[in-house]
């Protein structure tokens, strides 16, 4: 009687079993301190990200001022997707990055949104219009889409008629919130917050024109603390990439 021969089937198992732990000691995890308005691409990113390098993401989600004051406190993130890039440079010049990291992932686009649908017309008479009680925004100081929301008031003159109805929120994703919840007819949000593959997701919006404010270039930066990460590395050149180009752009966002 023949005896079957195992050797091929061993010796693919060892294979398999070398490669596995190959990965596991070169797989990481890396702390990213992401700009609230960039939510949905990056969940939507770390999965690629995670299937393709075998790294995982961790991400936490907040205005891009108030992650400057952890990030200068000692905050563990590895990685900074600001919202802006001022915050980027102004750490770059305090050398609380590894040099050359520094770049810009997307441009962000405003748009003034009710969660009502038919309510905000495309070129934004409602708001002229100042029939509302509440107009939500994110705060200036710590959020770049809530500083860009008040040079588009000052812009149309619009500053002193809606001074008391402003409702502000901490972060964007919290003005946006006001809106969803009704606490605010309308209000000034991410684009991305409300669009995904070429449409509004719900509610109406008027994407607001890029003159009316100043750009919002959000760069992404490696922090002292990822300076030694293989993953942190490993991210931001996937962010550079196709796949994640393409994630980005489909949020509505300009590369």
């Amino acid at each position: 009687m023949r005896v079957p021969s195992f050797g091929v089937t061993l010796k693919s198992l060892v294979i398999a079993v070398a490669a596995l732990s190959a990965s596991s000691v070169f797989a990481d995890e890396v702390q990213v301190a992401v700009a609230a308005n960039f939510t949905a691409p990056i969940q939507a990113i770390a999965k690629d990200f995670e299937k393709d390098t075998g790294h995982k993401l961790v991400a936490s989600f907040g205005a891009t001022g108030q992650f400057y004051t952890q990030i200068k406190n000692g905050a563990p993130f590895e990685v900074f997707l600001a919202a802006d890039d001022t915050t980027p440079a102004k750490l770059e010049s305090e050398n609380e990055i590894v040099k050359g990291s520094r770049f810009t992932y997307a441009i962000g686009t405003l748009a003034l949104w009710s969660a009502k649908e038919g309510y905000v017309d495309d070129k934004g008479e409602v708001l002229k219009k100042n029939e509302y009680q509440h107009l939500s925004i994110a705060n200036p100081k710590a959020a770049p889409y809530g500083l860009a929301a008040t040079q588009v008031l000052d812009k149309l003159n619009l500053t002193e008629a809606t001074r008391g109805k402003i409702v502000e929120g901490q972060s964007i994703a919290q003005a946006y919130q006001f809106v969803q919840t009704g606490n605010a007819e309308l209000g000034f949000v991410a684009l991305s917050q409300v669009y995904k593959d070429s449409k509004l997701t719900s509610g109406s919006a008027w994407i607001i024109p890029a003159n009316l404010h100043e750009p919002i270039k959000q760069d992404a930066v490696i922090l002292n603390k990822g300076k030694d990460s293989a993953a942190a590395k490993a991210l931001i050149e996937y962010l550079k990439g196709p796949k994640a180009a393409a994630v980005i752009k489909s949020y509505g966002y300009q590369l």
